[in-house]
């Protein structure tokens, strides 16, 4: 019999429960004890929940209160010495503090402690606290949520498969933070803490442990596959069967080593790699366990049960009772239910599949294959087949026009009309700007009136025109908080903007939207990506009455804000019918227009955000080189129509530029904004090896936490920058947007950034 199990569900809750139960605990209206019956109320409904859909073996550990690795950071005691107290004592807040640089009391360190650096979760818009390894690291068992949350799962009945990241996985997520070692060498340290976690979990009665590998879908060097081998041969004598379960890549060159671990069994995402199958059925030990990723994790479309059936049972045939059918990866990555969603018309409905629908789809595809005759097998097939071909066949998917402005492209459309060299002079005379220019990335504090009224005018309770007087009232404040602490090139606030993706969405032809499609972007920040159903366009002007007005009420230079062609991609759920280049310039042909309208409309400087051009980079070095060549060339498409004297500017999120410095700087922007707080601005190595020749913005306090530097410590990131890149290129700016900080610690940063700039001018 083949078996129906899934490797991690949500953890935010179908209302956010986790964010509202977080932020209240973090501003100190609820209790501890209270915000830990919430987690404990969130994990028992989501287990009856993949229960109820038919998962037989449910995951536990998939929770957690941030994000996965910090809590195996916990686990393991990997805990930086400036958040440890005297004492020893690990707690939640210790966990806080790790996550956000602030801490209660009770962890017992500096409120003025720095967060640890956060970047990508591989390819994903997910984030993770990078762990800190220091050359005599010791790791200690000192965090218990694991086998707290087995005892809970065991005391309401499920048959549960503890979820942990693999020994490998983590110690490659990490950062040596001394020169002088290689984090691989602590490899041996970890290892026994890894037997005490199978030795406790056996005790507790705990048959399977599903190991996170995702690095096996990577360019591994040798000395990490050897010591894969040298890691599991040691870990088989431990206690516990031991699914390895690898995602977001084929195995490929890799697949020989992650089939022959001494391990029960492999999970395998047959959604992002479909041409493993069938040959891994060749690769595979006859005693072992092969579970196949059939469910996409990561998109929102319902899957098309009668192509994954003739896979499950050709595997089926080879397998027997060894075949486990799951989602391609953890369901983190999906939104919760679609059946919260009351507004979506039925037919882009009957399209879409969330988190609790996807389990549904992997118990049937289960029950297809050990019941093939059964009436709700039947019934499930024949309506995947008619969905299917509903939505092949729906002429709100394909538009001739924007077909054909897409074919029309020819290699002048993405050229500006200039060198950077002969623009910057230009635009240097034009701004007249000093030397460190300030500036911020765009948003401004989302406040709970701002947002009170952006729901008010959604719902109809207040009409367009009041909406509109709301909106420029709070663009007024923010101008005048911008000018009278001094920031050289200004902006607007976005408090009209929901999101940096949805907000443009929402007014292109081919998104659809949802209510409650929310998906965790880290700790309590979630997201509610768009969904690309069909060909993109723009219908009307987006932003140029908004920045026209804000351009009015003040002679400094007011900076447009846009949100780039490859971040609105990858920050939405996409189509799966068409590549990922097709639909990138579409949407850069829609940004194209807005661009040379706010041009038009006299605006000197615009910023076309791709905070996750890094992040669509592919897991294998192979495929790079294409996707660089189309996600370059789909900036260059939507920003090269404007005249030399317009200043272009982008942004980008946690970037490791290293191997991709060479598409950046083709990227052509005059002015690049970067993360580089929380890294002590050595993300600016790269930019110095490469000398690079635009200006740079690299940001000097980190908006993720709610810490304040002082103008020193941003003088002293400012004279590491000087180090590495000229004066005349550089930009003073925060790290990002500012929409989830308060006024209260906005305005004291903005006036330390701001002082800083000036100690730097002399």
């Amino acid at each position: 019999m083949a078996l129906a199990h899934n490797l991690g569900f949500p953890r935010i809750g179908r209302d956010r429960e986790l964010k509202k139960a977080l932020e209240a605990y973090w501003k100190g209206d609820i209790s501890e004890a209270a915000l830990q019956q919430v987690g404990k109320e969130l994990r028992a409904a989501h287990w009856k929940i993949q229960q109820q859909a038919g998962i037989e073996l449910l995951p536990v550990g998939d929770f957690a209160w941030y994000d996965q690795v910090l809590t195996h950071s916990l686990m393991f005691g990997v805990i930086p010495e400036r958040h440890q107290n005297k004492e020893g004592k690990v707690t939640l807040d210790t966990l806080f503090a790790m996550a956000r640089g602030v801490a209660k009391t009770s962890c017992g360190c500096s409120s003025g402690t720095q967060a640890q650096e956060m970047t990508k979760w591989f390819d994903t818009n997910y984030h993770y606290l990078v762990p800190e390894f220091t050359k005599n690291q010791q790791f200690k068992l000192s965090w218990n949520q694991l086998f707290d949350e087995v005892t809970e799962a065991k005391a309401l009945g499920y048959a549960i498969k503890p979820v942990i990241i693999g020994p490998l996985t983590y110690l490659w997520l990490g950062k040596e933070k001394e020169a002088t070692f290689n984090k691989l060498d602590l490899l041996e340290r970890l290892l026994p803490l890894y037997g005490e976690v199978f030795k406790k979990l056996a005790e507790q009665g705990v048959e399977w442990v599903q190991i996170d590998e995702p690095i096996l879908g990577l360019d591994l060097p040798q000395e990490w596959k050897a010591a894969f081998e040298r890691a599991y041969n040691l870990l088989q004598r431990e206690p516990t069967k031991k699914l390895i379960a690898t995602y977001f890549s084929g195995l490929e060159d890799n697949v020989g080593l992650a089939a022959s671990l001494p391990v029960d069994g492999l999970h395998v995402d047959l959604v992002r790699a479909p041409e493993q199958f069938p040959s891994i059925l060749d690769r595979v030990p006859a005693y072992k366990v092969l579970s196949l990723g059939v469910v996409n994790g990561r998109n929102v479309w319902r899957a098309d049960l009668e192509k994954i059936v003739v896979i499950l049972k050709q595997a089926a045939d080879r397998l027997g009772d060894r075949l486990w059918v799951a989602p391609s990866c953890s369901l983190l990555h999906s939104p919760v239910d679609l059946n919260r969603e009351d507004k979506l018309d039925d037919e882009l409905k009957s399209w879409l599949a969330f988190a609790v629908q996807k389990c549904q789809e992997v118990a049937i595809l289960t029950k297809a294959i050990n019941q093939p005759e059964a009436d709700e097998v039947i019934k499930a097939l024949t309506e995947s087949k008619r969905i299917q071909e509903s939505r092949a066949e729906s002429s709100r998917i394909h538009k001739s026009a924007v077909q054909n402005r897409l074919s029309a492209i020819t290699a002048h459309d993405s050229q500006r009309l200039s060198s950077f060299s002969a623009r910057i002079q230009l635009q240097h005379k034009r701004l007249q700007l000093p030397i460190f220019p300030t500036t911020t990335i765009g948003s401004f504090p989302q406040t709970k009136e701002i947002r009170t009224a952006r729901s008010d005018f959604k719902q109809g309770r207040i009409n367009e025109q009041t909406y509109t007087k709301l909106m420029q009232s709070e663009i007024d404040q923010v101008i005048a908080f911008q000018e009278k602490i001094g920031l050289d090139v200004l902006v607007h606030g976005e408090p009209e903007r929901n999101d940096m993706v949805e907000y443009f969405a929402e007014q292109l032809d081919g998104y659809l939207f949802t209510r409650f499609g929310w998906v965790q972007s880290y700790g309590s920040r979630c997201v509610k990506p768009a969904i690309i159903y069909g060909d993109l366009s723009r219908p009307k002007a987006m932003t140029v009455d908004w920045i026209s007005y804000a351009q009015s009420k003040t002679n400094k230079v007011m900076k447009g804000m846009l949100t780039g062609p490859v971040t609105m991609l990858m920050w939405s759920f996409p189509r799966e019918d068409v590549s990922r280049e097709v639909q990138a310039n579409q949407l850069a042909l829609a940004i194209r227009d807005e661009v040379v309208d706010l041009e038009s409309a006299g605006i000197k400087v615009i910023q076309i955000d791709e905070a996750a051009f890094r992040e669509g980079l592919p897991l294998r070095r192979a495929a790079w080189q294409h996707y660089l060549d189309w996600a370059v060339n789909a900036f260059k498409l939507c920003s090269a129509g404007v005249k030399d004297e317009t200043q272009i500017h982008t942004h980008m999120c946690y970037s490791e530029f290293n191997d991709v410095i060479e598409s950046i700087a083709a990227m052509d922007a005059d002015v690049i904004t970067i993360e580089t707080s929380r890294s002590q601005m050595e993300l600016l190595d790269a930019f110095k090896a490469f000398n690079y020749p635009n200006e740079i913005g690299p940001g000097v306090y980190d908006i993720h936490s709610p810490r304040v530097p002082s103008s020193d410590e941003m003088v002293a990131l400012l004279k590491k920058a000087v180090e590495l890149i000229p004066a005349e290129q550089l930009w003073v700016n925060p790290d990002c947007g500012l929409k989830t900080r308060g006024w209260v610690e906005t305005e004291a940063a903005l006036v330390n950034m701001v002082a800083a700039a000036k100690i730097m001018r002399g």
